[in-house]
């Protein structure tokens, strides 16, 4: 089932639930078998409904399925029989033991055995095992403990115990929308339309003579009208993107102006002349109706998000919008919370700022108040980076800030943070300055920007996206926010309003509408759009003084703490429609002398640091859940900040240091960072594939994915031409200092077999025709092969015990997959040479279609039928090299044999540009999001940039060939993880160009054991490392900053001596 139609399953389970339909609902759960409801699963177990029960696990997994599974039936089934010989149900529990527990016998034939003389004794309890057995409702309560922790350590039930986050009424809100857009359509369109089915498409039916169109008034449910429309096409991969929002309006804190008197910056607030008009024939049904807010100008503020928006001006949701449970609503125990000492570490100086990375959940980045901000890897207890507080430009500064150094005042740091992706850090310091680094992945920080920011200090510092792009927000004492561009360090927006220091900043986003929470010292809460309309709002924080807010991991929930001038603290909940607050937290002990630091974690609980001890609260009830002392050696406020994953907690200590607090979860991921396989401390290559049939391998693509044995891989989408930003791999370590002392490298000539785990891809049908192109599907499950006959072929790694993640891996061989149709993807090679086509090959984001060409035309394939959706531009010239748009599929990049570059739109069956730059065909097209460009690369040995969003070109550059070598072959490109690094391959060399000024930074050329002509090359999965292919079948692995080899495999490792001899 496509990924799709997994979605409806889940929408149509949110309807059924809704509507109240309860054996429905649970049926299409165990049918499916998509979401196991523990809720359900509880209630049935503890009234003892044993067949229910059962039959509703029997969705999920088999008594024989694996060893988890057979546990948890043995559980049931042996609790079912003890309750009937508590009811001195003999020949019930002889009916249970033969019927039911038979079975288990020949597993273990002695319990089995023990289980059996139960039925001899008057009483079961005299049996010693037994004996503390109390009553049923008592036994089914610790019997449902044990089976909850086997439900969840079963691999047959990862990713099916938490249902996803859905806007209430999602599946009526899609229909409303349809038959919007199939009004839109009517050739005489009726201000009321008449809708009594949802069986047939919807049309008004035409008037008895000519009438012109009545203009009527809005429905509150009205949906921006594109400004075109296309046919529609079943089942179209390419469904017309949604109109574009309106400019950043009042509407977007409806919920917080409501009880605030309409004010001139609120109304000055029109939608700019840019905007999309709103169409006068709109129909809504399915929703109740519902009253328009009574606010003034707020019903001209429609956008597309109007669901969002009216939802935030009721002043309390509808009862009959019923949200399906969610994760949260799952039972959870004091365990999940990380309260164990893990880690005791010593900064050395006061620490004041900390954040854990977001993807590698062991990472720390630390701030301190002699200005020192420190990288901690938690598993090997070890600083990666360290760097004490320096001016990088001291001219670049005010005056202000020259005057104040000379008479060398302290620096601290006031503020440390990760970007959402990880790949950039910012520190805020204690007087005028931001610094920004990008983060590479190794033990490096490399300097990105120095900005004099504020005058004072700067008090908080975080990232946000507005336009899709990554912008640094600040605030200080000087009472102003401004937003920053992360690239050039320009300022994009000047916020004044407060009348006080800025205090904390919170950026945050709903649906597609960006803003801003700002704090300030007097207590008083603002909110900000992207607009330099001024706030939104004016409240006062609870305490009036210093306060911080937060939102829940889910962006669902918003919270804030704070300290009054008193030393009174607050944890409180907002309501955020009615911009109030929805409860208090109770806890605090005494009066501080300084402000409470909190925060949350898996949108269940809260911590804060307060009395030298760290307190939590379940966010759903105000009293006091737990509290440690940690061990002791907490300052009176310490500070808390937990990982992404909630396993781990860090907290400064009294002695400048801090302390990492864990559960069980955590304390073994900080004991796997300890022991895990680094692959750069050892001279075994963690694996590598092979593709059956493959008898060459300067044709084989990107044959070079690195597999990490403690995670599964992803992938490296060179081919696409996009570096997703959003990666969950986990970076692994790489410590040069390390690396120096043991020197492993100097050993890494890989030329046994047994030093690599293979593992061949399986193929039935003809082998006969060469790989000529190799790719990982985005979500790591499976690899396709282009072959030079034009066929397509999928690979998919089964879940299993063995490999629970169902992610590739080389411990398990992968499974040819084809439909059960039996159709194979085939390009058009009507007319074509195959001896001289250009092979080229580029798969959606969602891993549902892909395009390819072998000299003919492009085809664009259903990655779940094979079938050929269709197949546009005609040669000539031939297609060489295919790219996605990363903001959106329908538009695709094309280079071609003349050495043009296309941008084509698939859903138009149009090319809406042409760009010339180079002067042969192009042969390779990398798009960062980041810079807003798209790079290219050709035959000519050119480099040429780009803008996306005008298609002008920005700038050409040579690549430097080597003395003596002439340029001439392919030339490819591929952006690194961060977005801003790009690697260049020719088969004279390897390059990394910094792309933001096209300068080459690294070059590496052939030499010595690796001396052929390079094939191929691309960044592994994480950007840590370069894996190239060269002409003789070596293959060399190389950092991915310092180009410096690592390794060689020699092609004995993975080619047979028949291949190897010719």
């Amino acid at each position: 089932m496509s990924s799709l139609s997994r979605e409806l399953v889940f929408l149509i389970l949110q309807f059924l639930e809704e509507e109240k339909f309860k054996e429905s609902v649970h049926r299409l759960e165990k049918e499916s078998g998509f979401f196991f409801n523990m809720k359900y699963f509880e209630e049935k177990v503890q009234a003892g409904e044993w067949e229910e029960v059962e039959r509703y696990l029997s969705g999920f997994t088999k008594v024989d399925d694996n060893r988890y599974s057979m546990k948890i039936f043995f559980e049931i089934r042996k609790q079912k029989y003890l309750e009937a010989l508590d009811r001195q149900d003999k020949a019930k529990a002889v009916e249970i033991l033969v019927g039911d527990l038979k079975v288990f016998s020949t597993f273990n034939e002695e319990l089995y055995k023990e289980i059996t003389q139960l039925l001899t004794l008057n009483n079961f309890r005299e049996n010693e095992q037994l004996s503390k057995y109390g009553d049923t409702k008592t036994a089914r309560s610790i019997m449902l403990a044990e089976l909850k922790k086997l439900i969840e350590a079963n691999p047959l039930f990862r990713d099916k115990l938490a249902f996803p986050t859905l806007k209430s009424s999602r599946l009526r809100t899609l229909i409303n929308q349809s038959l919007n857009w199939q009004h839109q359509l009517c050739k005489n369109p009726r201000p009321n339309p008449d809708i009594k089915t949802l069986f047939t498409d919807h049309t008004c039916t035409p008037p008895n003579g000519p009438l012109a169109p009545t203009p009527v008034n809005l429905p509150v449910a009205a949906v921006a009208k594109p400004a075109a429309y296309t046919s529609l096409v079943a089942h179209s991969p390419f469904p017309p993107a949604a109109a574009a929002a309106a400019a950043a309006n009042a509407g977007a804190l409806a919920g917080w102006m409501a009880n605030a008197s309409a004010s001139s910056s609120v109304q000055a607030a029109v939608v700019t002349a840019s905007s999309i008009p709103v169409p006068q024939n709109q129909v809504s049904v399915l929703k109740r109706p519902r009253t328009p807010p009574s606010a003034p100008g707020l019903v001209d503020y429609q956008n597309p998000d109007h669901e969002l928006l009216m939802k935030r001006l009721r002043p309390a949701p509808s009862v009959e919008e019923v949200t399906y449970p969610t994760p949260r609503q799952q039972a959870w125990s004091l365990d999940d919370l990380p309260r164990t000492v893990a880690l005791t570490l010593h900064q050395g100086s006061m620490v004041t700022s900390m954040d854990f990375h977001p993807t590698n959940h062991t990472l720390l980045l630390v701030g301190s108040a002699n200005g020192e901000i420190t990288l901690w890897e938690l598993g090997m207890r070890e600083r990666l980076v360290s760097k004490p507080f320096k001016i990088w430009e001291m001219s670049a500064c005010s005056m202000t800030f020259q005057a104040m150094m000379v008479n060398d005042t302290p620096i601290s740091v006031n503020r440390v943070t990760w970007s959402p992706d990880g790949n950039f850090l910012g520190v805020a310091f204690s007087k005028h300055l931001i610094h920004f680094y990008a983060y590479p992945g190794s033990n490096d920080l490399i300097q990105r920007l120095e900005i004099d920011a504020h005058v004072g200090g700067v008090n908080d510092l975080a990232f946000a996206h507005p336009n899709k792009q990554l912008c640094i927000v600040t605030c200080g004492e000087d009472k102003l926010i401004k937003v920053w561009d992360s690239i050039t360090g320009k300022k994009l927006f000047n916020f004044e309003g407060h009348d006080a220091p800025v205090y904390s900043i919170c950026p945050h986003h709903k649906e597609n509408i960006q803003f801003i929470f700002s704090t300030a010292v007097n207590g008083k809460i603002k909110a900000w759009l992207y607009d330099n309309m001024g706030s939104r709002v004016d409240y006062d924080a609870p305490g009036h003084w210093c306060t911080t807010m937060l939102y829940s991991a889910d962006g669902s929930r918003l919270f804030s703490c704070g300290t009054s001038k008193d030393g009174e603290s607050f944890l409180v909940e907002w309501n955020e429609s009615e911009g109030a607050i929805k409860r208090t937290y109770v806890g605090f002990r005494k009066k501080s002398a300084g402000v409470v630091s909190f925060d949350t974690t898996q949108n269940h609980f809260l911590a804060a640091g307060e009395d030298s001890q760290i307190k939590f609260w379940d966010m759903d009830n105000i009293s006091l859940l737990t509290f440690t002392e940690a061990e002791g050696g907490l300052p009176s406020l310490p500070r808390v900040r937990f990982n992404k994953e909630g396993n781990l907690l860090s907290v400064t200590t009294a002695d400048n240091g801090f302390k990492i607090l864990a559960n069980a979860l955590g304390l073994r991921s900080l004991r796997a960072v300890e022991t895990s396989f680094d692959p750069l401390r050892t001279p075994i290559v963690s694996s590598a594939i092979k593709a059956s049939g493959s008898s060459a391998v300067a044709n084989v693509g990107p044959v070079s994915c690195k597999l990490e044995r403690s995670s599964p891989v992803r992938p490296s989408p060179m081919l696409n031409g996009v570096d997703p930003l959003s990666r969950s791999v986990e970076r692994p370590r790489v410590l040069d200092d390390a690396i120096d002392k043991t020197k492993p490298w100097q050993l890494a000539e890989i030329v046994d077999p047994g030093h690599c785990r293979l593992v061949t891809l399986p193929d039935s049908t003809d082998t006969s025709s060469k790989v000529v192109r190799l790719l990982y599907t985005n979500s790591a499950v499976g690899i396709l092969a282009l072959g030079s006959n034009g066929v397509q072929k999928l690979w998919k790694w089964p879940r299993n015990e063995q490999n629970p993640s169902g992610k590739a891996t080389a411990n398990v061989v992968p499974q040819h997959w084809q439909p059960n149709s039996g159709l194979l993807m085939t390009n058009d090679v009507t007319g074509v040479n195959l001896e001289e086509a250009v092979p080229c090959i580029a798969l959606s984001k969602n891993d549902s279609y892909v395009m390819s060409a072998t000299g003919g035309k492009v085809s664009l394939f259903n990655m779940m039928t094979f079938k050929v959706m269709t197949t546009f531009m005609s040669p000539p010239p031939a297609s060489t090299f295919l790219a996605f748009h990363p903001q959106d599929n329908n538009i695709i990049a094309i280079g071609m044999e003349d050495s043009t570059i296309h941008i084509y739109n698939v859903r138009v069956d149009e090319v809406k540009s042409k760009l010339k730059g180079h002067q042969k065909r192009i042969t390779g097209l990398a798009f960062s999001t980041s810079l807003n460009i798209l790079v290219s690369s050709g035959a000519d040995a050119n480099l040429c940039l780009w803008s996306i969003d005008t298609w002008e070109k920005r700038k050409s550059v040579a690549i430097q060939i080597p003395a003596g070598m002439a340029p001439t072959g392919d030339t490819r490109v591929q952006f690194h993880s961060d977005q801003i690094r790009m690697l260049v391959v020719h088969e004279t060399q390897l390059a990394i160009y910094d792309a933001s000024k096209m300068e080459r930074v690294r070059q590496w050329i052939p030499q010595d054991v690796l001396h052929a002509p390079i094939s191929y090359a691309t960044y592994s999965c994480n950007s840590q490392s370069v894996y190239a292919t060269f002409c003789d079948g070596n293959i060399g692995v190389f950092d991915a900053d310092s180009l410096r080899l690592r390794c060689r495999i020699a092609p004995s490792v993975y080619l047979s001596s028949v291949i190897l001899k010719g």
